[in-house]
């Protein structure tokens, strides 16, 4: 795990203290070993290259580890962040074809990999990944990002500079980029909460999507897309399933357990210690059942609330003790929560409502001892977990009986709603989703929805006539959409749900959260094998009245025992609600006091984000909605955004 950083300069230099300087600001994502090179193009003396990294080393400790490290049989050069889990079984591959190894670790594979292979290395990685390679064969710069997107990288270019790095913030420090506000990307978090690939809050810096691949040559750039989770065999191997009878269905149902069997022994690989964040629910306590199935007996940690009302110690005492783990408890208060807000806001590469908890784990599971630690998240995302897969399918049928009702009817209908029923954030939204059920408004993102477009319009004065931005905004929503519009409508949540909330809030929250402390977190139930089979399953399957993720459940093979099975369902919650209105007041006052005279001022409305807070003060609105606009502007003042 490491923070990577490039630039290319064509007809300008690369300056050597610009590289070195970019390069320390990633030190948090990697604090063993670090190293910069500047190339020179041997076919264009009118183009240098940079490249830089942070390494946190996880696989191959040595100094033969380090990067950028170069193929002397091609001239390649690579900066790398992630681990290919699965690459050894590639570096056999290779040795069998000719190639020769001078280290252990998985880089000096992708490496030789892509000098093979090519472009084509990326369909034999199993593993998260953002990389680079300085083509010196074809002069060119080739970056990819694993399948699910759980690795980031962002690049900004102009006529003289291409450059790319783990972190938003990275590039800012530069001196390059200017410090505009999007407002693709504005409307994208204060819709969501989260900025949606490809959209960063930040102007002309632009997220390489999940799945996909860069190529700068000669100042042109050009970006492919060789993987996503919904292929042209998707559907038929869903209609096959829908067909298959009881053997075959168990057939197919047993392939789930090896696959995901295979994915929690294969991130196993690592020359330090590996723990498992247990919480106790379903997700982490089979991971820790797999590993048990396969003999390893795991270090657990769990967070342990002094106060009884946000405590799951119960649950995930009863896995340690059923599976016999070296479990860890971690002991802690609502203050020791309380304080970390600020730090962790800090740790922010982008702006996000969500995430406090993850930086508060992740400080302290690496102050712990441990590296390197397997997260259950994408469990609720990939075997449906939430209660999303069965309202929207719900909303969805209302939504298209609603449309073929005449409009004279629905008009007067809608018109009678918003006058008489009372202003909360439901009723905002059925009102929204009665007006138009298609695009920003499908019942999915509804779901997910923080400020409606009517709310938005009233933020946002200075972008509602911009409809270039809007559309920039909603283009991945529609994206998404057509992608999933051939699955059933529960695997349609499931698609919506990976590639929007996990990719964009819960991802990307964990890599910057956890790399904050140097942490590496590895999440087993999205290997994209596993996740591209399960989605190829009818969604019925994935549903029962009594089991929640029977497909889960019955892949554990009876480990779990009941009280975990059947609990109810708890997120890791923290007392914003509580906190915003008493300890946090003072200070989330004194923000929107102070909005118009921020760099928000000239494109949020300060009269409205007042009235968002009067709202909340009035139970008339959520915390998540002013706490947005409150981490917003920290976010902004921090890096001087201008808008």
């Amino acid at each position: 795990m490491c923070g990577i950083f490039g630039m290319i300069g064509l007809n300008a230099r690369v300056p050597a203290e610009l590289l070195e300087r970019a390069i320390q600001s990633l030190s948090h994502r990697g604090p063993d070993d670090g190293g910069t090179v500047i190339l020179h193009d041997s076919a264009h003396q009118a183009v240098e290259i940079g490249l830089g990294n942070r390494r946190l080393a996880i696989v191959d400790l040595s100094p033969q580890g380090h990067q950028p490290m170069n193929d002397p049989a091609t001239g390649n050069w690579i900066v790398y962040n992630g681990e290919v889990y699965n690459f050894r079984e590639v570096r056999a591959k290779l040795e069998r074809a000719g190639l020769q190894f001078s280290s252990h670790s998985d880089t000096e594979v992708i490496l030789k990999a892509y000098g093979l292979w090519g472009e084509a290395c990326l369909r034999e990685f199993r593993g998260m990944f953002a990389f680079a390679v300085w083509d010196a064969q074809r002069h060119r710069l080739f970056i990819a990002r694993d399948p699910m997107g759980i690795k980031p990288l962002y690049f900004w270019h102009s006529e003289r500079y291409f450059m790319f790095s783990s972190e938003v913030r990275t590039l800012l420090g530069t001196g390059l980029v200017p410090r505009n506000i999007d407002a693709a990307g504005l409307v994208n978090y204060l819709t969501f909460g989260s900025l949606y690939d490809p959209n960063t809050l930040v102007e002309g810096v632009s997220a390489l999507p999940p799945g996909c691949y860069l190529t700068w040559k000669d100042g042109q750039v050009k970006q492919t897309q060789y993987w996503d989770l919904v292929d042209p065999g998707l559907v038929e191997d869903c209609r096959y399933a829908c067909d298959a009878g009881a053997e075959e269905r168990g057939e197919l149902e047993a392939h789930i357990a090896q696959l995901l069997d295979e994915s929690v022994r294969m991130q196993l690989v690592s020359d330090v210690p590996v723990g498992v964040f247990l919480s106790g629910g379903i997700d982490s306590s089979s991971l820790v059942g797999v590993l048990n199935r396969c003999g390893v007996q795991p270090s657990t940690f769990s967070i342990v609330f002094q106060e009884a009302d946000y405590s799951e110690a119960e649950y995930s005492r009863a896995v340690a003790q059923h599976f016999r783990t070296d479990h860890h408890e971690i002991t802690v208060s609502q203050s020791d929560f309380f304080a970390a807000i600020a730090p962790a806001i800090g740790a922010m590469d982008m702006p996000t409502i969500d995430g406090i908890n993850t930086y508060f784990v992740s400080e302290r599971t690496r102050a712990a001892g441990v590296k390197v630690a397997l997260s259950g998240l994408g469990g609720d995302e990939v075997f449906a977990g939430y209660s999303s897969f069965r309202t929207v399918p719900r909303m969805e049928r209302f939504a298209h009986a609603w449309d073929r009702i005449p409009g004279a009817v629905r008009r007067p209908s809608i018109n009678v709603f918003a006058a008489l029923a009372p202003s909360s954030d439901q009723n905002r939204k059925l009102n929204l989703l009665a007006r138009n059920g298609n695009g920003i408004a499908h019942p999915y993102f509804l779901s997910r929805m923080l400020f409606t477009p009517e709310q938005l319009y009233e933020l946002l004065p200075a972008i509602k006539m911009n409809s270039a931005s809007l559309r920039r905004a909603e283009q991945p929503l529609a994206d998404s959409l057509s992608r999933a519009s051939s699955l059933d409508p529960i695997n349609r949540v499931s698609y919506l749900e990976a590639r929007c909330y996990m990719l964009n809030t819960l991802l990307r929250d964990s890599d910057f959260m956890s790399m904050a402390h140097g942490l590496e977190v590895r999440v087993p139930l999205i290997d994209h094998q596993l996740a591209r089979r399960i989605l190829a399953l009818p969604g019925a399957w994935k549903l029962d009245a009594t089991t929640p993720k029977p497909l889960l459940v019955k892949a554990l093979r009876g480990q779990l025992p009941d009280k975990i099975v059947h609990r109810p369902k708890r997120g890791f919650t923290l007392p914003f609600e509580h906190w915003l209105r008493d300890a946090l007041r003072p200070a989330l006052e004194k923000s929107f006091d102070g909005i118009a005279d921020s760099p928000l001022g000239k494109i949020v409305s300060a009269p409205a984000a007042r009235q968002i807070w009067s709202d909340f003060l009035h139970g008339k609105t959520s915390w998540s909605r002013p706490w947005a606009l409150y981490v917003l502007q920290l976010w902004c003042d921090r890096h001087s955004m201008t808008s």
